[in-house]
């Protein structure tokens, strides 16, 4: 006999009997339970006062556990739509009319995170990442951690990622620092913040690169500091158009953000020349510059200066993945007590916890492997897109590029006599595209005009759908 027969057949005990538990659903038993009992109870005012089944008789029933029943009859007690009575059960309550069931959120849905627009600039791609060699070292630093990973984190700094970083750089950018002089930071902004925060009195004027980084104005005026716009020419920054007041300069000398122009070395030299001459300081932005696909990477400018006059600024989000948030400065040794002072004042601001992972990747040879992997793939997406854009050569400037991730293309007359190239970036993004305007990134009355077409992070197929976009828009226009 059923263990329902041992009370009365009432109505609340077929509704009890009818109810379905879905072991696989998206919420627990219990609550699957809780909110049934709940809507049984609400919608038949005639269960007031009824007696509910055991604990144990209703789990048998239903075939769960009894403590499932239990949890939920002390739920609804609780929320008071049944109330218990020593030595007789568990009931109903007389009077739930006042009661309303809880709001119930519906599961929402992860937004889902939009992929890259083709042809956006600056972005890796992340399915290249060796994400099975870098789970093993996130596992192998944090399963049984080093101490010194428990305690109060250098403001520095992980000391073995530094010292992987003086390594890389004395081997891939000939620059020879020691660890101490390496500093771990959030990326280019927060190196940046350090500088002119940390390091020199707010107010002293900075000559920068026009074009440049758009938010490296932003960032200097945050702190304190004066922008200057020079106007880069044929080859590159001229130190001719410094002003006489400018303290220091900062420069992407190894491949210029965003025109892609190297700085030949006699323009180098005047640039060396003009810091030992004034006392000025060079700051370094190697921006993506390891990506070279003829020969090796040019020496870096600190290297050249041996870090007397320079700082130099590189990350890690063009070679892993921008969510990383893991960048680093270079110092010479007079600035570093100050770099300190500063940095215990305000905080490390980059996460300790991928930092022992990205120093075994680096010392262990992985991220060597990795980043001859992403030179030959993005150098074959670059001649792809080429490829896809010969149909263009009378609207455009189509050249290889010997580094880099995106190309600056500049406008051909027939079509900067027509258009500006921030129009036809509207236009693109119109049509699902991220085409960047290389006026977007000067303050000159009159931009230069290019668009600058990122492929590093895009497949063969879509660089040729996005080409395929691109080349009717310029068509139409045309």
């Amino acid at each position: 006999m059923s263990n329902f027969a041992k009370y009365d057949q009432s109505n609340l005990n077929r509704d009890l009997f009818g109810l379905t538990l879905d072991p696989n659903g998206t919420t627990t038993l219990q609550t699957q339970l809780i909110e049934a009992l709940r809507g049984i109870i609400t919608s038949t005012p005639g269960h007031a006062g009824t007696r509910l089944p055991a604990s144990r008789a209703l789990a048998t029933e239903l075939s769960v556990s009894r403590t499932t029943v239990q949890v939920a009859y002390d739920q609804l007690i609780s929320e008071g739509y049944l109330v218990s009575r020593r030595g007789s059960g568990t009931f109903v309550a007389e009077n739930v009319s006042h009661l309303t069931s809880p709001l119930q959120r519906q599961p929402t849905q992860r937004p889902r995170v939009s992929q890259w627009r083709p042809f956006q600039t600056g972005i890796p791609d992340p399915s290249l990442l060796p994400h099975a060699q870098w789970a093993q070292h996130l596992e192998r630093a944090w399963t049984k951690p080093e101490p010194d990973l428990l305690g109060r984190a250098d403001p520095c700094g992980w000391y073995p990622l530094r010292a992987a970083i003086s390594d890389h750089l004395a081997a891939w950018r000939h620059l020879t620092c020691d660890p101490e002089q390496v500093l771990i930071t959030s990326g280019a902004r927060e190196s940046l913040e350090i500088i002119f925060s940390g390091l020199f009195a707010p107010s002293q004027t900075v000559a920068i690169e026009d074009p440049c980084w758009p938010r490296t104005r932003e960032v200097l005026e945050a702190t304190g500091a004066v922008p200057h716009s020079v106007p880069i020419d044929a080859d590159g920054l001229n130190p001719e158009g410094f002003p006489d007041r400018s303290a220091s300069v900062i420069v992407t000398p190894s491949r210029h953000y965003p025109t892609g122009r190297s700085l030949p070395l006699p323009r180098r030299v005047t640039l060396l020349d003009w810091a030992k001459r004034t006392g000025g300081l060079i700051i370094e932005d190697d921006y993506d510059s390891e990506f070279r696909y003829q020969g090796h990477p040019l020496p870096s400018f600190a290297g050249l200066d041996g870090l007397q006059n320079t700082i130099y600024l590189g990350s890690f989000s063009k070679l892993i993945s921008p969510a990383l948030r893991i960048g680093y400065l270079v110092l010479p040794r007079h600035h570093l007590p100050q770099a300190r002072v500063f940095l215990e004042r305000t905080g490390p601001r980059a996460s300790l916890i991928p930092q022992p992972a990205l120093a075994t990747f680096m010392s262990s040879g992985d991220y060597a492997i990795h980043l001859r992997r992403m030179r030959r793939i993005y150098a074959q997406r670059q001649a792809h897109l080429l490829s896809c854009l010969l149909p263009l050569p009378d609207l455009l400037e189509i050249n290889p590029d010997p580094a880099g991730m995106h190309l600056c293309l500049p406008l051909k007359p027939k079509l900067s006599d027509r258009v500006s190239d921030r129009h036809i970036s509207q236009q693109a993004r119109d049509a699902g595209l991220s085409v960047a305007a290389l006026s977007s990134h000067s303050t000159q009355p009159d931009p230069p005009q290019a668009l600058l077409l990122g492929y590093a992070a895009f497949d063969e197929d879509r660089l040729t759908a996005a080409s395929e976009t691109l080349i009717k828009i310029l068509r139409d226009i045309a």
